[in-house]
């Protein structure tokens, strides 16, 4: 039997509709599972990233991103108390201008490691800026010269791994250069890299995914600094400094003519009076200066081609020489290397961050690998 609701029945239901419908609704208590979720979501599990752990410059690729960081290797420290103050792009504007108690120091020399306990410390907190908060230790990959010994290839593997990383993989520069340039390094084909870091210059020739004939040199980035500041000192008697000289060698610095003369105004110290001056130097004169290290670096050219088996110098007189790292970027280099080779040669797109690129594109096969092997595609190779 239906029983129909009286008219204050009906308002006062109206009433409370109204009220509830004003009210904010509560939300249904959070579980553990929930909890635990959101909790994971803030720390990431691990990731995998290499480091282009340069004399000048460090990259950081990490995977699935792309190189996320981009600063100079160069390190504050108070002597005094023996800790680390800034790295990177803040203690590079330090260098030559810190009090008697701080010294602005590059860990790296010649691309490998001359400081270690300050090396451990940069690639500690590279990789930590890097990833951010980590539940596992991160696996790393850095690259390194191609004429390393067994000591100094310990000693980043170690670094590495007293810095955080769960498992360290090495990866020889060339190699990673040519990948990072876009050249198929297993195809039964020569390819020709040139590499010319900050510290060391590596050439190798490649094919199916190893190094056939290689060379380095500790002749690079940072002897053409020295030479420019030897020059200005001995045509002008003017004592300038690194980071000058590395503003005139990226402004300036040629290796071959330029069509119009380029000018850039140099201040430093008078040597005769002990005064500050402004002297102008041009293009043309970089050639001059530069003309001793370039040199060196046109002889390992010349040997690793002269020591190519024949039929892959075939096919590099058709594929032509790439030239990777910031060296190359110098006005010129790569019609002076194909004037004095015979060889057309290019610079590479992205030549700064070909090295870290490439080292980036290797952490996809780092479940073919043994921890610390040096060739990657090579050992790629061996297990297909």
């Amino acid at each position: 039997m239906l029983v129909k609701k009286s008219e204050p029945t009906k308002k006062a239901a109206a009433q409370i509709r109204q009220s509830s419908a004003g009210r904010p609704k509560k939300r249904p208590r959070q579980g553990i599972f929930e909890r635990v979720k959101s909790l994971f979501q803030k720390f990431q599990l691990s990731r995998n990233i290499g480091i282009d752990l340069g004399t000048a410059t460090v990259l950081v690729y990490v995977q699935g991103k792309g190189i996320v960081l981009q600063e100079p290797s160069v390190v504050a420290i108070d002597t005094n108390t023996d800790r680390i103050l800034k790295v990177g792009i803040e203690a590079q504007q330090m260098l030559g201008r810190t009090p008697g108690n701080i010294v602005a120091v590059r860990p790296l020399r010649d691309g490998v490691i001359s400081q270690y306990e300050v090396t451990l410390k940069m690639i500690q907190y590279f990789i930590r800026r890097a990833c951010g908060n980590l539940f596992f230790q991160p696996h790393v990959m850095i690259c390194i010269p191609s004429g390393i010994t067994e000591v100094e290839e310990k000693a980043v593997l170690d670094a590495a791994r007293e810095a955080g990383a769960q498992k360290t993989y090495l990866i020889e520069e060339p190699v990673a250069a040519a990948i990072g340039a876009g050249l198929n390094i297993y195809a039964p084909i020569g390819n020709m890299v040139v590499d010319i870091g900050g510290g060391t210059t590596d050439v190798a020739v490649l094919s199916l995914g190893g190094v056939v004939v290689s060379r380095s040199t500790k002749i690079a980035g940072d002897k053409f600094d020295e030479a420019i500041i030897r020059y200005v000192r001995r045509k002008y008697n003017v004592l300038i400094g690194e980071r000058t000289a590395e503003a005139v060698k990226k402004q300036i610095g040629a290796v071959y003519d330029h069509p119009e003369a380029v000018h850039v105004e140099v201040k430093g110290r008078c040597i005769r009076q002990g005064l500050p001056k402004v002297i102008t130097i041009s293009s043309k004169e970089m050639i001059e200066a530069l003309a001793e290290p370039v040199t060196a670096i046109l002889d390992a050219i010349c040997w690793v081609i002269e020591n190519t088996p024949p039929e892959l110098l075939g096919d590099i007189l058709h594929n032509g020489i790439v030239m990777t790292g910031g060296g190359s970027l110098l006005y010129g280099f790569d019609q002076l290397v194909t004037q004095v080779t015979g060889i057309k040669t290019r610079v590479a797109k992205n030549a700064v961050s070909c090295v870290a690129i490439g080292t980036g594109k290797s952490l996809d096969n780092l479940d073919l690998l043994q921890e610390g092997a040096i060739n990657i595609s090579r050992d790629k190779r061996s297990r297909a």
